[in-house]
């Protein structure tokens, strides 16, 4: 088997004990003789899987219990849709501070349900890429939520603080979620696609205070409100079981390997990564230093031409999902929690042997 180092944006890399350990339960899942993909969601073989993938972020996170954890199929992307929906009342305004091209996203959706929504700080178009100051954000007094994007996948920006507001504080934190430690406390609302660092996609994790569960309008369809999934511990139909099996798999990784030594593995593997950039004038990081992402590092070379031959030598080392984002270009290596040391040991190797050849 070769297995290749794969710094895709997502779906990406998930740890390789967790993908052998799926294999082997595959066909016939602990004596149940079928696949946990074939047993009912009601069943005693999914049951406990479910409560496991609940527990284990309740424990990664800390969550008191006053918080649900939710499995919705969708994605974030329909989080886009769903926390207006729930959270946003009439007359009501909503701040989101546009840091790029998911939180804008984000934005124009909770525009298309109708309600007020006030950009409290935008840097969606700046060059290099940064997220907005916390000084600067022009927040609304009495506001519905704030929505914040944690980690610009595309951009290759972070929050490395967190604004503290009196609203409650809504985050997609799909790039960056159980990567680096948080007070989960500080949040209302978290969502977070499964395809980055928890699992495989066609599910999204969303962590909710319970009592904003309750404040989504009657008129608002079942399967759209999140009250719906608190009350029925995401089981009113049908969730998906592999989705969710996974996400039991790999939190039950990070908690073997240990939450704050994984932590710092990640921002050891990003220094390796940024030191390689800075300090070779051939490369050059396209996010402001402070706001650089530990998850999605983001640079250019001195000409297009030059980092289309970056991707395709490093494709044939065994180094693919390089390419930037079709959007923006450049170079883009994505490094969440499963990637391995080893692939950004020979990702700087490269860099290296690169820029000297064509430097």
């Amino acid at each position: 088997m070769a297995r290749i180092f794969n710094f895709n944006a997502g779906p990406s890399a998930l740890p390789l004990e967790v993908l052998e350990e799926a294999q082997r339960e595959l066909v016939d899942y602990k004596g149940a003789g079928m696949s946990i993909m074939e047993c009912s969601h009601r069943g005693k073989e999914y049951d406990a899987v479910h409560l496991e993938a609940v527990e284990n972020l309740k424990k990664l996170l800390a969550l008191t219990d006053d918080y649900a954890v939710l499995f919705i199929q969708g994605g974030a992307s329909l989080q886009f849709a769903m926390v207006p929906m729930n959270l946003l009342g009439p007359g009501q305004t909503a701040d989101y501070i546009n840091s790029g091209a998911w939180a804008d996203k984000a934005l124009k959706e909770a525009k298309l349900l109708g309600g007020q929504v006030n950009a409290a700080g935008n840097t969606a178009k700046d060059i290099p890429t940064r997220m907005p100051a916390i000084e600067s954000l022009k927040l609304t007094k009495g506001a519905a939520y704030v929505h914040i994007t944690s980690n610009e996948t595309i951009a290759g920006a972070q929050y490395k603080v967190f604004p503290k507001t009196e609203a409650p504080l809504v985050a997609d934190m799909s790039s960056d979620i159980l990567s680096r430690p948080i007070d989960a406390q500080q949040f209302g609302l978290i969502y977070a696609g499964a395809q980055k660092n928890l699992g495989p996609s066609g599910v999204a994790v969303v962590v909710i205070r319970k009592d904003l569960a309750e404040k989504a309008a009657a008129t608002v369809p079942t399967m759209l409100r999140y009250k719906t999934y608190v009350e029925e511990n995401s089981l009113y139909n049908t969730p998906p079981t592999f989705g969710i099996y996974m996400i039991a798999l790999v939190t039950r990784w990070i908690l073997r390997m240990g939450p704050e030594a994984l932590y710092r593995q990640n921002a050891e593997k990003a220094g390796k990564i940024y030191a390689a950039i800075d300090g070779n004038p051939f490369y050059r990081a396209t996010a402001v230093k402070e706001y650089r992402s530990d998850m999605n590092l983001t640079f250019r070379l001195p000409s297009e031409e030059l980092e289309e031959a970056f991707v395709k030598e490093a494709s044939k080392l065994g180094m693919k999902g390089l390419k930037g984002h079709r959007s923006v270009g450049g170079i883009r290596a994505s490094i969440y929690n499963a990637f391995p040391v080893a692939g950004v040991d020979a990702l700087v190797a490269f860099m290296k042997e690169f820029a000297k050849k064509n430097g």
